[in-house]
């Protein structure tokens, strides 16, 4: 109850003409400040804001039911566009698009084929190959690890490219996996982070790679504690424990919020290597762990993988990916 009266508070309380005359932003389970995937689109957001000056409406997924309440209140109020953060809110974009024909919707991370509906997904398992690589290339065990957030085909996609890059760099490779959940809950649990990572660990991985949103700070505080390292995701994470943080796979979920709030282009927008859309995080927090020689053969496959040869598998479209 206490949650649906913030909820109505909240709306209410950004319910003034001004506000619901500018687009909105709707973030979803874990916060925009959770380091990872929803502060990626918060950074777009700002960047937007200083360069307009004009507002944007922000909303806080704090449980499920939230997600069509607040969209479709926004609409109602005449917020356009309409940004939704996350897969999980494909249902109700498609609900909502549906009801109000003349709003523009923004969904990222899944498609909703509604003529007002922009779709932006990303070829994360490019991405996820190049980071595995250097995992592989970087390991004294010859075992690393993956530890994603919620079991969900999205986060198997990351799995699978992360290990085919693993095998591409070395074949004999060892490569753990660990799911925290099903449910919402696991992008937000640090504790069970820490806890999977250190069993990786204690197996012999030197690295993982954590796909888990919030519950990867928990990763990284356990790949410290272990003086191992740790690969993080969607923004470049290497700040957050340096000298721990081999890199990041990094999103332009900034940059597709951003563009959509200037600009909003219905259809499917698909974004890989070829269209920066994805790509490790190289800065002065992890330059001097990553050796020359892994990042050459790490930008040569890189290369490769624009131009098309090397084919890195979809876990949405190769079975190979799901034995």
């Amino acid at each position: 109850m206490k949650r649906l009266v913030r909820l109505g508070l909240a709306l209410a309380a950004a319910a003034t003409p001004l506000a619901w005359a500018a687009p909105a932003v709707i973030y979803d389970m874990g916060g925009k400040f959770d380091k990872s995937f929803n502060e990626a689109a918060y950074r777009g957001l700002e960047k937007y804001k200083k360069e307009t000056g004009k507002p944007v409406l922000e909303f806080e997924i704090a449980n499920e039911t939230q997600r069509e309440q607040a969209m479709r209140r926004m609409a109602e109020r005449g917020a356009n566009p309409i940004i939704a953060i996350g897969f999980s809110q494909a249902g109700s974009v498609e609900k909502v698009s549906k009801e109000f024909p003349k709003v523009s919707f923004t969904l990222i991370d899944q498609v909703v084929k509604h003529p007002n509906v922009q779709s932006v997904l990303f070829k994360e398992h490019e991405g996820s190959f190049l980071v595995g690589m250097i995992a592989a290339l970087t390991s004294k065990t010859g075992k690393v690890g993956f530890i994603g957030g919620m079991d969900i085909p999205l986060i198997r996609k990351f799995q699978c490219g992360y290990e085919q890059g693993v095998k591409y760099a070395n074949p004999r490779a060892e490569v753990f996996v660990n799911m925290v959940g099903t449910t919402g809950a696991a992008w937000n649990d640090p504790a069970r982070g820490g806890e999977l990572a250190r069993s990786h660990f204690a197996k012999g991985a030197d690295v993982i790679f954590a796909a888990a949103g919030g519950t990867g700070m928990g990763i990284y505080q356990a790949a410290r504690d272990a003086k191992k390292f740790a690969i993080g995701v969607d923004s470049n994470q290497n700040h957050i424990q340096p000298g721990t943080m081999l890199t990041s796979m990094v999103k332009g979920v900034d940059v597709s919020v951003y563009e959509a709030l200037k600009a909003h282009k219905p259809g499917l927008q698909v974004l890989g290597l070829a269209e920066n859309g994805v790509d490790y995080a190289l800065d002065q927090h992890n330059e001097k762990l990553i050796a020359p020689e892994v990042k050459k053969k790490v930008d040569a496959a890189k290369a490769d993988i624009i131009a098309g040869k090397i084919k890195v598998a979809d876990y949405y479209a190769d079975p190979s990916c799901r034995k």
